[in-house]
């Protein structure tokens, strides 16, 4: 008889999404959303808030097309009636006005894009502490220094203007009001102010592993040019957003060890000694660009300085 694949154990991992991230506390009003393809993860995170006292929601909306979609009205005013919210989903809303309007309203929250029940229980088992140290590190680094320089062994060369932008640990700690991240968990990352360069990228979002990878060219904070049948996907895609779709949005760092190369772009732009550069909306980690769509891209073998700072080496965290 085949084998069938072992089911992963979630409690644990649920159990730190609401308690340790997300710090649910007796009464609060918790929300979650979840779509039909993630419904069982959403279920479970809604009955460990309710076991952690907090008057917990379960709403199981339409999925969207493209990362960065607005949900429903409903689901956007639900979201910023919260207290707490999760939102395990097909698609991202982490760069939606639905959620940035969340967060500015006082409701903390996690995103959980294209999640799946083993990269959750697997990147939630991380080392938070040690995950912690490197993703405040890069973010602190991304604030001070106005300039980084990303290459690979495959052809990426590209630099990025940092001048006057914050870097972000994401790190986890969701439990300040307001506060907002991406779980699993294991990066810090920065909205640059523009960029020229040659990017190659092996992972892409809401598309998958690209071999050969594709290559991406940047002028003047634009993706221009894309080779490749997957880097076509990439900038039909952006493009469909509207002008600013290809707008520069997201440099980050990989911190989360226990992340491995899937295809899922949720988890390959955690995996530790990895930089991804993402392309559409910046508003809600702060640029200046709302259009409804926010697609990363992982560049393996990477090597990155940050303001003169070396911060991955050939693939290897060094900082």
């Amino acid at each position: 008889m085949p084998r069938v694949p072992d089911t992963p154990d979630l409690a644990p991992a649920v159990a730190t999404v609401i308690r340790r991230c997300l710090a649910v506390q007796p009464g609060e009003g918790v929300v979650v959303v979840a779509d039909a393809t993630t419904a069982e993860i959403g279920a479970a995170l809604r009955d460990e808030a309710e076991r952690a006292g907090a008057d917990a929601t379960l709403a199981l909306t339409t999925p969207r097309e493209t990362d960065g979609a607005e949900p429903p009205e409903a689901v956007a005013a639900a979201l910023a009636a919260a207290d707490a919210y999760v939102a395990p989903t097909s698609w991202s809303i982490s760069h939606t006005r639905a959620r940035k309007a969340a967060s500015d309203r006082g409701a903390r929250g996690a995103t959980m894009p294209h999640i799946t029940a083993d990269i959750l229980a697997r990147l939630m088992a991380v080392d938070f502490d040690q995950m912690v140290v490197r993703s405040k590190a890069v973010a602190d680094l991304l604030t001070a220094a106005d300039d980084a320089h990303l290459t690979c062994p495959r052809g990426t060369d590209m630099r990025l203007d940092l001048t006057g932008r914050a870097g972000i640990a994401d790190d986890g700690d969701l439990s300040a009001a307001g506060a907002f991240g991406n779980l699993p968990c294991g990066e810090g990352f920065v909205a640059p102010l523009s960029g020229e360069g040659t990017i190659v990228a092996s992972s892409l979002a809401a598309i998958g592993l690209a071999d050969p990878p594709a290559r991406l060219t940047v002028e003047d904070g634009r993706l221009t040019m894309a080779e490749g049948p997957e880097g076509a996907q990439l900038l039909s895609r952006l493009r469909g957003a509207g002008e600013l779709g290809t707008n520069l949005a997201e440099l980050g760092v990989g911190t989360n060890e226990h992340a491995t190369l899937t295809g899922n772009v949720l988890e390959d732009e955690k995996i530790l000694g990895t930089a991804h550069v993402a392309f559409g909306a910046s508003a809600a980690i702060g640029g200046t660009v709302s259009v409804p769509v926010h697609l990363d891209v992982v560049v393996l073998d990477a090597t990155l300085t940050i303001g003169g700072t070396q911060v991955l080496d050939g693939g290897r965290f060094v900082l």
